[in-house]
């Protein structure tokens, strides 16, 4: 292995980026509720010396933080919300929260804000030591779990400068992101009926719940007229109250709705709005819908990936040790085996031999399949050439989502596939400042591959973040 110039830069300051990562893992919160770890990531920007931007884009937990002058501009993207109902104590392989029913990391985000901010601060110090010319920012962006906090603040322009954009998320195989992921959007359903007593005078009722669960049975006869690689789920926001003796005049599902692109997700969204508009017909009650967040889907930059994989290669794998690999083993017992095969064909690999831990790298001969889910990124990869990659953090098969992925939050493993990917993202950032070609290029592949129309925000015009919303 060959040591980079920017590597020393990381291993600097990776301890306060550790402490940073927990901190906020002690701390989880979702969507936009996001004070106390926004606070934490600002405390130490300040600290770093970094030129502060908060409420950016009109978001209270969405920061920036600049240093250096001239030359191009480099982002690295960071996140720091968390899941509901995931809280899990640490580093135990049993399933016990620390509370009943609250917050937990369930998706790494502790770590995706700290590695990305430890690369960009190591990508800082190396600019100031060698006098060149570039711009640095770390944006800390809040609600990636279903409030796609990027998608607003690139229709509010906080990326219109940048250059280049450069990012991660934990997993359990490392490897760059060269493919796509679904558009989303999260559409509510309100219904209006009329109460009404449901046994001295259910007829004079209207019920809206009644509209809602004949909307999800349309819903489902919709799928077999969806494409294969069309996802759509619900959850009850309001299912009308709980007495039962009480017809319910009002009621509210939320839907997901994915497609392969923005485009195809939006008329698959008309067509489920046609659905509502059917239940509510046959209930004789009133539907309005609310586009409430929307993302598109990933755009991949291969001179870009080409980059950050030849620095990935030059690092290597994490360097785990017997340790790592006992409390991996661990962590792995509670995985099926479908899980584990999960975690393979996510990287386009097939299982070989059984291992807790990726210590190995994908070959760039292999080409993973699309993204399963959906992540707001995809909005700043169509405005800004943006390279991505997985993290090696967890034992091979953890579930997303899971108290699996909670419990493994503060772990070695976890911290030392943190500092992995904060240096293969600072290496790439060098590559940017000192190869104009290869902007050119990563520029030169967005082009050709949004074609002439370009970036078109699915938002509706006056759309805002959905700040209260989300709880």
């Amino acid at each position: 292995m060959n040591e980079h110039p920017v590597w020393p830069h990381v291993e600097h300051n990776q301890e306060r980026l550790r402490v940073l990562s927990d901190t906020v893992w002690a701390m989880p919160e979702t969507c936009y509720n996001e004070a106390r770890s926004t606070a934490a990531h600002l405390a130490e920007l300040k600290h770093q010396g970094f030129d502060i931007t908060e409420n950016l884009a009109g978001i209270p937990t969405a920061i920036m933080g600049e240093a250096g002058s001239g030359g191009p501009v480099i982002a690295f993207l960071g996140e720091y919300d968390a899941l509901s109902g995931l809280s899990q104590q640490a580093d135990i392989a049993e399933q016990k929260p620390l509370e009943d029913g609250a917050n937990g990391h369930g998706c790494g985000h502790n770590m995706l804000g700290s590695a990305a901010m430890l690369a960009a601060i190591a990508v800082r110090d190396w600019l100031r030591e060698t006098e060149t010319p570039g711009r640095v920012r770390y944006y800390g962006c809040p609600a990636e779990e279903g409030g796609s906090a990027k998608t607003f603040m690139v229709k509010a322009g906080a990326f219109d400068d940048v250059d280049i954009a450069i990012t991660w998320h934990p997993g359990s195989i490392a490897n760059v992101m060269r493919a796509s992921s679904l558009a989303a959007a999260r559409v509510d359903f309100t219904f209006a009926g009329r109460a009404s007593h449901a046994a001295a005078s259910p007829h004079l009722g209207r019920s809206a719940l009644d509209a809602v669960e004949l909307m999800n049975v349309g819903v489902n006869y919709l799928r077999e007229h969806m494409s294969d690689q069309a996802r759509v789920h619900y959850a009850y926001i309001d299912a009308g109250g709980t007495s039962p003796n009480v017809v319910q005049a009002n009621a509210k599902v939320r839907y997901v709705v994915r497609e392969p692109t923005a485009r195809e997700m939006m008329k698959l969204i008309a067509r489920v709005e046609n659905v509502a508009k059917g239940a509510a017909l046959m209930t004789d009650t009133k539907v309005s819908a609310h586009l409430v967040t929307v993302a598109s889907e990933l755009v991949p930059n291969t001179p870009l990936c080409d980059a950050m994989h030849r620095n990935m290669l030059a690092l290597g794998a994490p360097p785990f040790n017997d340790e790592d690999r006992a409390y991996a083993t661990q962590m792995q017992a509670t995985m099926s085996d479908d899980d584990i095969a999960s975690a393979y064909g996510m990287a386009g690999m097939a299982e070989g031999e059984r291992m807790a831990l990726a210590e190995f790298l994908v070959p760039d001969t292999i080409m993973p399949p699309a993204l399963p889910g959906s992540t707001d990124v995809g909005d700043v990869s169509w405005v800004v050439p943006t390279v991505q990659m997985w993290g090696a953090n967890y034992a091979i098969g953890t579930p997303f989502h899971s108290w699996q992925m909670v419990a493994q939050g503060k772990s070695g493993p976890a911290i030392k596939g943190m500092f992995h990917a904060a240096k293969v993202m600072a290496a790439t950032g060098i590559d940017v400042l000192t190869d104009p070609d290869l902007i050119k290029r990563a520029k030169a592949d967005l082009a050709m591959r949004v074609g002439s129309q370009g970036y078109v925000s699915p938002l509706p015009e006056g759309a805002k973040p959905p700040i209260g919303m989300m709880d």
